[in-house]
């Protein structure tokens, strides 16, 4: 009985993790998908980056943004980046999305010079996981071999979108690191995916708020934002302000020297450095960079892992804005 209660509990533990493994996130990536099918991707998708984030730098901030904004909502799928159809509102002009991510006719262009390489073979989801890879690289940040295998989704979900998966720019720091909790990053992976706001801009109608009415900000900070962005809501609300404002278009450590000196744009920004359980991290990341490229290209590899489509399941999209 004793003999067969172990074997039964080893069995059990076998099929356990094989279980596990069959359903990890990310058991089907691998850098080296392409080698055979696609070799030159690579090549294909830094060409059309380079070429165009050296006519905006911003550019590279929004490549990194859609990826982030893709895999947070319904997983590494490329729903973000298809349009509305007769079957469904896509995710574009969800809250969080709508006049705010951009970047989708780069995208195109990306799809198209790829295709011409290798047709139906490269998706559109691994395609933003280049992209905002070659975006860092370009702006001067670390570099990694990116993990390869995503299929494209087939439909996409509003409500999903504005479910509050993505933390709006108000949010609190315990829900900043449940909404990442909840997708599997940590609270390291979020401060560090955080130092991507050392590039880009945001729009004054998300930080108004902050620049008027919250006390832990520098005050000449705080007048030099106003200057473009009024009090009255609806009175230049899309006017820009550079995320950081020393080095905007450098990908550096210059964001969390910032925060230091209470120069956050954003209230999500400033609250990684504010008395709470992340002061430490924003410190270290401050004044040492190797730690900082090496923390962010772990959690930019882990936040590509949440749940791909991979195998069977969706489809190569022919153009990425929709189904087949």
């Amino acid at each position: 009985m004793a003999a067969s209660a172990a074997s039964f509990g080893v069995v059990y533990l076998f099929v356990v993790v094989i279980s596990m493994l069959g359903s990890s996130t990310y058991a089907d990536l691998s850098k080296n998908f392409y080698s055979k099918s696609c070799p030159k991707v690579f090549t294909a998708v830094e060409s059309v980056v380079k070429s165009a984030v050296s006519k905006e730098h911003r550019m590279g901030a929004s490549l990194v943004r859609l990826f982030f904004h893709d895999c947070f909502v319904k997983g590494c799928d490329g729903s973000l980046l298809l349009d509305d159809t007769a079957s469904f509102t896509g995710e574009k002009t969800a809250g969080p999305n709508n006049n705010s991510v951009r970047g989708f006719e780069v995208v195109d262009a990306i799809k198209a010079r790829v295709e011409k390489v290798c047709p139906g073979v490269v998706s559109c989801a691994d395609i933003l996981a280049i992209a905002a890879r070659d975006s860092v690289v370009i702006l001067g940040g670390p570099d990694w071999d990116v993990k390869l295998g995503r299929r494209d989704s087939k439909t996409a979900s509003f409500s999903a979108a504005n479910s509050g998966v993505i933390p709006p720019p108000t949010a609190t720091l315990s829900q900043l690191i449940n909404r990442f909790n909840a997708r599997g990053l940590s609270a390291k992976d979020m401060v560090a995916l955080s130092g991507a706001h050392t590039i880009g801009k945001a729009r004054c109608v998300l930080f108004r708020n902050r620049i008027y009415n919250e006390t832990n900000i520098d005050g000449s900070f705080a007048k030099t934002r106003q200057r473009s962005c009024p009090r009255t809501s609806g009175s230049g609300d899309n006017n820009l302000a550079p995320l950081d404002v020393k080095t905007r278009n450098s990908f550096d450590l210059k964001y969390f020297k910032n925060l230091l000196n209470k120069k956050g744009l954003l209230h999500s920004d400033q609250i990684l450095f504010n008395g709470g359980s992340t002061d430490s991290l924003v410190k270290t990341y401050s004044s040492n960079v190797k730690t900082f490229y090496s923390d962010f290209v772990t959690a930019m590899i882990k936040m590509g892992n949440i749940t791909p489509l991979t195998g069977s399941k969706g489809e190569i999209r022919k153009n990425c804005r929709r189904p087949n």
